[in-house]
């Protein structure tokens, strides 16, 4: 059947009442039970369902108080609400990052354990962790080095690490640039989100560390599966080491008998012993399943 809505001849002739294919009318559906979601999440009655259905629900008749035509204005309203929202996030991102990149009053000098210092702001450092706020002020509690004279030292991230790092609390971005600049190495590339990872840790920026978390687990495998359980460990991150560890699992042959495995175990007893807990898990679901299976084909 040809559908009023998704027909390429939709625009060229209107078909008879009623004539919508399936996917259409579960889609026109979906998206008014969304938007009635929305409401009622303000305290908003929507118009459709009644007291002790299930939210989203909707009547036959819940069209009849504007349906799709309410829907799509509401839709227009929330991506014209999403492009104001984005256009602030520019312009406080042009005028941060503009600031940092210009030198423009700067006041401190951030010193990394290797290559030059870089200029920043003290007021965005303690704006972005509550570990350099406690630092810049002078607060005895904070195990951190406090900062001597105008500059502070971060002797465990390397001058380019640094650089994304304060980046990221001017941006809002991991590679703000990365247009502009030559392709980096995969292999560098992760490392400089294992350093990061471990920065937001250590100094508790939580946007930065979901930020690596989601970067690093995409792209975990059986390839770099063993250094992201280093990492994951090294900066508690529970969910990246569930991901790692998941992909040991499935890949357990390729990666135990790999040549980096060795060096794995002498350095991180501990975490051979998660791996080896989890393989015979994974063996006594399968063991199971099997035998469920075969009990079952039996019958």
């Amino acid at each position: 059947m040809d559908c009023c809505i998704c027909s390429p001849m939709a625009s060229k002739y209107r078909l008879p009442r009623n004539a919508i294919c399936a996917s259409c009318h579960e889609g026109a559906r979906a998206i008014i039970g969304f938007l009635i979601d929305k409401d009622d999440e303000h305290g908003e009655d929507g118009g459709c369902g009644s007291v002790g259905e299930p939210r989203g629900s909707m009547k036959p008749n819940c069209s009849a108080k504007g349906g799709l035509r309410d829907a799509w204005e509401q839709v227009k309203e929330m991506r014209a609400r999403e492009e104001e929202t984005n256009a602030r996030a520019a312009f406080l991102e042009q005028g941060f990052a503009w600031a940092w990149k210009a030198g423009l009053h700067t006041d401190i000098l951030v010193k990394p354990g290797t290559g030059p210092p870089i200029p920043a702001h003290r007021a965005i450092l303690a704006a972005r962790s509550e570990v350099f706020r406690h630092m810049l002020s002078g607060d005895e509690r904070c195990k951190a080095p406090a900062p001597s004279g105008d500059s502070i030292a971060l002797p465990e991230l390397s001058h380019a690490d640094l650089s994304l790092l304060l980046a990221f609390f001017y941006t809002g971005e991991l590679e703000p640039e990365q247009q502009h600049q030559a392709a980096v190495p995969e292999e560098e590339e992760e490392r400089r989100l294992h350093a990061l990872l471990v920065a937001a840790d250590k100094y508790d920026v939580p946007f930065l560390r979901r930020a690596c978390e989601a970067r690093l687990a995409a792209r975990v495998g059986p390839r770099n599966a063993l250094r992201t359980m280093e990492v994951a460990e090294l900066s508690s991150s529970a969910a990246l080491m569930a991901r790692a560890l998941g992909a040991v699992v499935e890949h357990a042959e390729e990666v135990v008998f790999s040549s980096e495995y060795g060096e794995f175990a002498a350095r991180n007893a501990g975490l051979c012993v998660e791996i080896t807990r989890a393989l015979l898990a994974s063996r006594r679901v399968s063991t199971a399943a099997r035998r469920t299976a075969e009990s079952a084909s039996c019958t």
